[in-house]
């Protein structure tokens, strides 16, 4: 089996632009992958183009560790998050062939089933809070989400907060905290989330005033870039920290490991290189002792892939899911798409990743000029500040 060609189908929201890619073969099985680019989307598809002529096409879909050694290594420059982004939707789309051709989903490729208590993976809702930032609307938004079952909530309650956050706006984010857990009650997960927005001084004095809402996790407190600054906040608060959605190479993680500073890593599998970038990634920090929950704000075929992932890894703590709640309605532009039913997603048992790409619906929401600026006020209802594009 070789692969004849490739073929890219961008999804546009005025927040995100999801990119698929169909990879083709001789033997007319296709399989598909996917990611969500910020700003990058048209480098992303340029770089698609000119790796489908130098390493793509005429590969062996099943040789999935050499197309992406060659992708990764062979054009010499340091691969970032657009090679890494472009890796990871032709390497996902190959493990999709290699387990429709072998009649079995991927997750069985990969040493079969270790995480899946009664067939199901724990998820939890993201991008529900669309809302005003008071903490009525807030409370209103979080009790339909556990009215749709879910177990697990994750929020941002800090507005446009930088390295700082003052008195007033430290009290207003402590309130819609405080209105969130009313909502869901003691028994749900709350995963709060920093988008990497504070100066270490900043952020552990906010997780010592959000420790009696008990947080599952604080996820990236402090910008990625600096790991002893994670460090000095993990050191001073009780609560896990989790990190790693802006680090696009497994290799780059071994200093976080070696710091100790996280005890959840969240890469993102469409930034990674693929599911088996994640599968090495999540076997080394089983060794260390660190849970992964992968970062997720994709649309289905992500979900799928990363619950592939899930599926087989003893070390998987939950899957982030957002459309249920933003930009639901693009969930029709893959069939079979996964959905979570009483805060669970079901894990597949059909051959590859078991969904499949539907271009007529995907043409439905053309690409767009689309922009997430969290620093910009109202961000987090995730209307973006572009117009269409095409």
């Amino acid at each position: 089996m070789r692969i004849t060609g490739i073929s890219t189908h961008v999804v546009g929201t005025p927040w995100r632009n999801l990119t698929y890619v169909q990879v083709h073969t001789d033997e007319g099985l296709t399989g598909v992958g996917e990611t969500r680019m910020l700003g990058h989307t048209d480098a992303l598809l340029g770089y698609l183009r000119e790796a489908e002529v130098n390493h793509i096409l005429g590969s062996d879909p099943f040789a999935v560790e050499d197309l992406v050694r060659r992708m990764k290594v062979g054009d010499y420059g340091r691969a970032g998050e657009i090679v890494m982004s472009g890796i990871a939707c032709v390497e996902t789309a190959c493990w999709d062939i290699k387990g429709q051709a072998l009649g079995v989903p991927v997750w069985q490729l990969l040493g079969g089933r270790a995480n899946a208590k009664d067939n199901r993976i724990k998820a939890y809702a993201n991008g529900w809070y669309t809302v005003e930032r008071t903490p009525e609307a807030f409370h209103k938004a979080a009790t339909k989400v556990v009215e749709r079952g879910y177990l697990a909530l994750k929020l941002d309650p800090f507005g446009t907060g930088s390295f700082e956050l003052d008195h007033a706006e430290t009290i207003r984010s402590l309130s819609l905290v405080e209105a969130v857990r009313d909502a869901i009650g003691p028994e749900r997960e709350l995963l709060l989330e920093m988008h990497g927005r504070f100066s270490p001084a900043t952020a552990i004095r906010l997780a010592k005033e959000l420790e009696p809402f008990q947080p599952s996790w604080l996820e990236e407190p402090v910008p990625p870039e600096n790991l002893k600054a994670l460090a000095k906040v993990a050191e001073k608060t009780t609560l896990p920290i989790a990190t790693g959605e802006r680090i696009h190479d497994r290799i780059e993680f071994r200093e976080l490991f070696e710091s100790q500073a996280a005890d959840i890593i969240q890469p993102d599998l469409g930034h990674l290189g693929g599911i088996g970038e994640m599968r090495k990634l999540a076997a080394t920090a089983e060794t260390h002792y660190v849970l992964i929950a992968p970062h997720n704000v994709g649309g289905s075929v992500l979900t799928a892939a990363s619950l592939q992932l899930a599926g087989c890894t003893p070390n998987f703590k939950i899957l982030e899911h957002f459309n249920d709640f933003a930009d639901a309605e693009i969930k029709k532009v893959v069939k079979g798409a996964p959905q979570v039913v009483d805060g669970y997603f079901t894990l597949s048992e059909e051959p590859g990743l078991g969904v499949s790409l539907d271009t007529d619906a995907a043409a439905e929401f053309p690409q767009q000029q689309a922009r997430f600026d969290l620093w910009a006020e109202g961000w987090e209802k995730r209307e973006g500040t572009g117009g269409n594009k095409r």
